[in-house]
Order: C-alpha cells, then structure tokens, then sequence
C-alpha cells in the first residue's frame, strides 16, 4: 500500500486485502499512485535471514534497476519502533541510545535526539519571568519549547519548579508547534480512533483471524457477555453493582449504547432474579469438615459440570465464576484492539502496533466507567501517557527488536501513568506508576509464533492492560517515595535489551515456533 503511495490514516482498510491480491496475481503496481510498474513478491521482495544490517536489527534496503538490469540507486531505512522509520543518511529520529555507544565519540544529535536543532540538551528557554515571579504562558515566538526535559528526574524537576502537572508540561510544550485548536483536535482524533478501533473489534461478524494460525475472534463473544448480564453481580436486581464492581455508566444502564459504546443491545438484567450462594451445596451456609475427615459435604443437588470422583476425601470442585468486571471489560478492550490489528484494521501505534490494545483499553474504562469529564481525562491520560513514552524512546528502545518488553512492557508503563494522571496523583506518583508497570515486563521477550501479532500478542495486551491499572493502585495507594526510580527501571530495560538472545528478539527463531 505504501508503494501505491496510500496513506496509513486515510487508506480504505476495507480495500486492503483486494488490493494485495490484485498485486500478486497481475505482478505490478501503481508506484506512488501515478505509475504502473511491473513487480513480482516472489522475485522482488528478497527475505535475507542472513545478514542484519549495522544501523538497526529493522532493515529495509531499497534498490532500483533500470532496464537492462543495472542498479541506478539504493538506500536503507530502519523501523526503530512506534512507527518511526529512519534513514540511514538523514539520521531523524533516530535513537540508538540503547545500542550503548560511545558518548565521547558519537555525533551529539545522535545522542541527545536533537536532529536538525543545535540545542543544549539540558537548557530550558530563555524565562522572562514576570513580576511575581511566575514564567510566562508559552507562545510560538519562542525559539524551542518551554519545558524540556531529557529523564524523568527532569520532567519531575519542571513540574516542581513551575507547579504543573505532566500533561501540563507537554500540553505547553505543544503550545510551540500547534495552536490549543489543533491540539485538541490531534488528541481527539487519537481518541476517536482507538474508539473505533475497539468498536469493530467486538462488532467483528468474522470468526477467525487471517494466517494460517486460523486463530479464534474473542472479543465480539467477551464484549456479548459482558453486555448481556453475563455476571449477575454486576448486573443484579438489588439496587446496583456488587461491592467492588465500578460504577454503572451511561453505557451500561441505557439498553442501546450510544456516543461511549458499541451500538450493541444490552440485555436489562434489572428483573433478573439474584442467584443463591450456589457454592453452599447442602444448603446450611457452611462447609466445615465432617466426622469422617473429608472437607465439605456433597451437594444434594450436584452441579452438571463437575470432574473428578464424590468418592474420595477432597471432593471435587464445581464449575464456578468469579465476578472481576473490570478485568473482564479491560481485557476485552484490548483484545478488540489487537485482533482488529491482526487483520490488517486501522489502529493508533500506542506506542506499536503490536502493543496498541494496552493504552486504548486503559483510556476506554476510564471514560465509561470513572470519568466525570470525558474530554478532559482523554488529554490528560494522553498527554501524560506521551511523556512517558518520549523518556523510554530517548533512554531505552520501544522497539520489539529489543524484546516485548518494549511493547508491551512500555504500553503498560505508559497507561499506568496515563491512568493515575486521571485520578489525581501527583507528579512523583505518576511516575512511580510507570515504574511499577515497567519494572514487572523486564526481560518480556518478542517471540510470536509463527511471526503472525496473534500468539501470545492479543493475550499479553490484555494482560498488560490489567497490570497497568494495578500498577497505577499500587502508586496510589502509597506516598510516591520509591526504592527505583523510573529513569533506574528504564536503564534496566536498556541493559536487559542488550544481554537478550537475539532468539527472543521479534524473530520468532525461539521455542514458540509453529510445527
């Protein structure tokens, strides 16, 4: 698509698949849009296992030929992560920070990521502070943005200093380039596009994931049962939600979703009769060991699904439920997510493409189930979910050429940032959120079966959804003084990428091989 000269935001996904077949079987395309060219996949796309190119593990090289077969030019580009692409002349946006060069040697635009500025990498704007002693609002005169900051150390230094919050700081860092209109419009765009990302994942009328894996669509079944009453705790006719079940939205008590949902009919589960404690089997309330020694007493009336023997001291187990809704709806965000990625659908590279289900998952309970001010939380949980990403971009990799947990592992560090942000905390937990949800991905490898973003990808999303979360209550529920700082856990991820056996590193050479 990109040779036809198609654009990632605007292309037709719906068109994708036919065009690649038309590609292969008429052996040509229409380069840039404007020429057609003969091209064969088989003769013209050359897959070489052995070799790896110097600038990053992520090569690309292009040539072209001319008629008689002689080479008239050739370049490399390299997919860094995030969905940054560089080049190897150019060197924008390049960061191999984490390749462990030589400081003293390496071009200083390389090291400190200031490509095409010739900026200090620790000096701040000229501060024309006013009378009482207050800096300014920012404004696009300035020559660089007002806040910069290179670790987190830094960025928690700018919050202290000026008295902002993390979405704060990069929001005005903004200010520079864009005007408050643009800026919101940019981030509501991010937001109504994992919206609908989400939204054709649990919609999805297919039963199958492309590739030869023929792996299981889950989201549509997860998002049905959840929406159907599926957990009569959450849905029970007793006034409310369990204990420990979030609030009821908009989304949930209105039997037709509207602007948060999906559109899916939701089953009024208010008449619903409330279920017995059907793990008390006889019926007493208790199940304390009897005379002969075996725990518990075998129900009068024995669940349908029940494996093993009634017969022996320790009985069997009944099928049984445990009610978590918010596991259950962040898992299923996520997963609709990554199985809309899987087949070739539009998704926000948050921070990659193998790890968008995390941060769209962690933002879409936020604002169905928590927030009081949608549009509010969306910027906030955005803009302090970016600064953190900038931090592992500039002093790590989120590239899974250095393993999962640069995906995954920074998606669940980001969204847990994003997600305290929203609930109030301040600065110094925020970032102890992040720390928390990267410290525990450490060493997470790249090794998906098959090459296909399907196994353990969706899963691992839907898990790293959920640790965010927790990571962000961990945060929370403590004073923001830490034993490891983020910027110690974020070289810790540098090191860890460095020791990793290239077996785990997106190559998909390891164990989860498919036969």
């Amino acid at each position: 698509m990109g040779f036809e000269g198609s654009d990632p935001e605007t292309v037709d996904t719906g068109t994708i698949n036919s065009r690649y077949d038309a590609i292969l079987e008429n052996k040509s395309l229409n380069l840039g849009g404007l020429r057609r060219i003969k091209y064969d996949m088989d003769r013209d796309m050359l897959w070489r296992w052995d070799q790896v190119l110097k600038t990053h593990p992520n090569g690309m090289r292009f040539s072209v030929f001319g008629e008689e077969g002689e080479l008239l030019a050739t370049n490399e580009y390299f997919s860094v992560g995030g969905g940054f692409v560089v080049n190897d002349k150019t060197k924008v946006d390049e960061n191999l920070f984490y390749k462990g060069v030589y400081k003293n040697k390496v071009d200083p635009a390389r090291l400190s990521q200031t490509h095409g500025q010739d900026l200090p990498l620790l000096a701040s704007a000229p501060e024309s502070e006013t009378e009482d002693g207050t800096q300014p609002p920012p404004g696009p005169s300035q020559t660089q943005p007002p806040y910069l900051f290179h670790n987190g150390e830094s960025l928690l230094q700018m919050a202290r200093k000026h008295n902002k919050t993390i979405a704060q700081l990069v929001y005005d860092n903004e200010l520079h380039y864009l005007t408050p209109v643009e800026i919101r419009k940019k981030i509501l765009k991010i937001w109504t596009t994992m919206d609908e990302c989400i939204r054709a994942g649990v919609s999805s009328v297919e039963t199958e994931l492309p590739g030869r894996l023929r792996l299981r669509r889950r989201a549509p079944m997860l998002y049905k049962r959840l929406m159907r009453g599926f957990y009569p705790a959450f849905y029970g006719g007793t006034g409310g939600p369990a204990i420990g079940a979030p609030p009821m939205s908009p989304a949930l008590a209105n039997p037709v979703i509207e602007t948060g949902g999906f559109g899916e009919d939701a089953m009024d589960s208010a008449n619903r009769p409330s279920h017995p404690n059907r793990f008390d089997f006889d019926g007493t309330g208790t199940n304390e060991p009897d005379d002969s020694g075996s725990f518990g007493k075998a129900a009068t009336r024995r669940p349908v699904r029940v494996v093993g023997s009634f017969d022996h001291a320790i009985l069997p187990m009944p099928t049984r439920k445990a009610v978590f809704p918010a596991m259950d709806f962040l898992s299923c965000y996520a997963i609709a997510v990554n199985e809309v990625n899987a087949a070739g659908g539009r998704i926000v590279t948050s921070p990659t493409n193998g790890a968008s289900g995390v941060i769209p998952a962690v933002l879409k309970y936020i604002v169905e189930f928590i927030s009081e001010d949608p549009e509010k939380d969306i910027a906030t949980f955005l803009l302090t979910a970016g600064a953190i990403g900038m931090l592992f971009k500039r002093g790590s990799t989120i590239s899974a050429a250095e393993g999962c947990q640069a995906e995954v592992g920074v998606a669940c560090s980001m969204a847990a940032a994003g997600f305290a942000a929203c609930m109030g905390a301040s600065p110094e937990v925020i970032t102890q959120a992040a720390e928390i949800g990267i410290e525990h991905n450490l060493g997470l490898t790249c090794d998906p079966i098959d090459g296909l973003v399907q196994v353990p990808c969706i899963e691992r999303n839907s898990l790293g959804a959920v640790k965010a979360v927790t990571a962000a209550q961990l945060a929370l529920a403590s004073d923001g003084v830490h034993s490891v700082t983020l910027d110690e856990a974020i070289e810790a991820m540098r090191l860890t990428a460095q020791d990793m056996s290239v077996k785990y590193k997106e190559t998909s050479l390891s164990v989860s091989r498919s036969s």
